[in-house]
């Protein structure tokens, strides 16, 4: 604990984290423990699936964790970025499990693998991950059990796709980049190499083009230029307003938005407005969260430049420079941008589901079109946990986690609150009629109020579901909800009612 008189603040917030520790997390279960069904295979040992795997154990279900990569690659993308990478959003926003202890606002790539790693300890899944495995089907057993791969690797009740958004560095082939006499580095691959005193060319934007401009600024680049096609919101380092953003229930465009986009452009952007973008929304896709930017820009040490790509020379990269309002390919001036380094801010490819079964993708029904964008409406003991939304304001590594693992836990251990797959069809129709005058489609942009909403939605529309409410939410009581779930099945095995044992089958209205 810090000190309370030199850092009050801090010394704040690790209180609440150890308060949240106390009440929330899960006990993990003793060395040796025999864990139950239901069983869960998790497919991908990064953030989200080590805390999911986590939130399994915790609560007495037995796991199998399955990572495509080395055992170098727990943690997944965070285990893979660069070491001056850090979190842009505030770690209040980025509590991936209740036990997770920060020790500062902000920390850095190391940190956060240090976290997940001991996070992966504290449960016991070390000998319950298999690393160098990656899943190339998943299919069911004559009695409905999910089989990974192939039989040898034993037989489970339910899956949680973790594969994430970030896969393989994606570096597209532009003209000339041979005869470029300088350095090109994927924006994941700059530990290690020196800037100082360099003039940096960034192309592209986004969360790839914030972490080459944390090197950047870390390595004491002279200038640093950054190549975007369009003009891309950027909200400030800032968790007041980052927390206040992710509060837009509606989850996309609305009459108010112009009054957050008013403010951002007064207060945050002031004389570098027209850097905001009049073409799009607010809430139409993920924003930049980075401060820096915009002092570099004022101070001369980076600039922003809007237009194509044209190719590179040995000296740089040709670029036809838009005005504002031109569209992507349209007229401009063309100019050579002189540097000494490229770095290729064009993010990741996203891994595929291809591995779960073909009826996962019947159109309209779609991921990210799932029933609360995770669950294939074929599928209900299949939670794609984190890696089907497209673009949102809130964050990925953060409370939902563990709630959408505890639904999936709630709809395996009690069958009276598994939806049909009708019904699920039904919601994903009903949140489309709602965001019908959204500009993105319905689940292409969510904020993360409307996340919140969809989780109480869930519970409070079947009566079956209440009692697992505080245990979803918060995971406290899972005992209570099992006992009532067990005296409900003697009565109905009293009055000869039996209700199967497919964990795949929906039960409930």
């Amino acid at each position: 604990m810090e000190n309370p008189i030199f850092h009050p603040f801090v010394f704040i917030y690790q209180l609440i984290q150890w308060f949240l520790n106390k009440l929330l997390s899960p006990e993990p279960p003793a060395p040796g423990a025999k864990l139950g069904r239901p069983k869960i295979a998790v497919i991908g040992a990064g953030l989200t699936g080590v805390s999911a795997a986590s939130h399994c154990v915790g609560h007495g279900f037995d796991v199998q964790i399955f990572e495509a990569g080395p055992r170098e690659q727990l943690g997944g993308i965070w285990s893979r970025v660069n070491n001056t990478s850090g979190l842009q959003i505030h770690s209040i926003m980025y509590r991936f499990h209740p036990s997770v202890k920060w020790s500062g606002g902000y920390p850095n790539r190391e940190q956060i693998v240090s976290q997940i790693t001991q996070l992966w300890k504290r449960y016991g899944l070390e000998s319950k991950t298999k690393f160098d495995t990656r899943v190339e089907k998943v299919y069911k057993d004559e009695k409905g059990r999910w089989i990974i791969n192939d039989a040898s690797n034993g037989r489970f009740d339910g899956i949680i796709a973790a594969v994430g958004t970030c896969g393989d560095a994606k570096i597209p082939h532009i003209p000339g980049m041979d005869k470029f006499k300088g350095e090109i580095y994927h924006s994941s691959n700059l530990t290690g190499k020196e800037a100082k005193g360099k003039k940096m060319i960034i192309i592209g934007g986004g969360a790839s083009a914030v972490e080459a401009l944390e090197f950047a600024a870390h390595e004491e680049a002279d200038k640093t230029y950054i190549l975007a096609r369009s003009d891309k919101w950027i909200i400030p380092r800032n968790p007041v307003v980052d927390i206040l953003l992710s509060f837009n229930i509606f989850g996309g465009e609305t009459p108010f938005s112009w009054i957050p986009e008013t403010l951002l452009r007064k207060f945050f952007y002031r004389d570098l407005q027209d850097l905001a973008p009049t073409d799009k929304g607010l809430f139409t896709g993920t924003p930049m969260v980075n401060s820096d930017v915009m002092d570099k820009i004022r101070e001369g040490k980076a600039e922003w430049l809007r237009g194509d790509i044209k190719g590179f020379t040995e000296e740089g990269v040709k670029f036809n420079l838009r005005s504002k309002g031109v569209p992507a390919g349209g007229p401009g001036r063309e100019k050579l941008v002189k540097g000494d380094i490229v770095v290729m801010a064009t993010g990741f490819d996203r891994p595929t589901l291809n591995f779960l079964p073909e009826d996962s993708f019947v159109d309209p029904y779609t991921p990210p079109n799932w029933y609360l964008q995770t669950f294939p409406p074929q599928h209900v003991s299949v939670c794609a946990n984190n890696c089907t939304y497209v673009n949102a304001i809130g964050s990925v590594g953060n409370w939902h986690i563990g709630i959408y693992t505890r639904i999936l836990l709630m709809f395996l251990s009690d069958p009276l609150t598994r939806p049909q797959s009708f019904w699920m069809e039904r919601w994903i129709d009903m949140t489309r009629f709602v965001k019908q005058f959204a500009p993105t489609g319905a689940f292409d942009f969510f904020t993360y109020l409307e996340l919140i909403w969809w989780f109480t939605f869930c519970i409070a529309i079947n009566p079956f579901r209440w009692k697992w409410a505080i245990f979803v939410f918060f995971g406290i009581g899972h005992a209570l909800p099992k006992h009532v779930v067990n005296a409900e099945d003697r009565i109905r095995n009293g009055l000869g009612v039996r209700i199967g044992d497919d964990y795949d089958v929906g039960k409930s209205f």
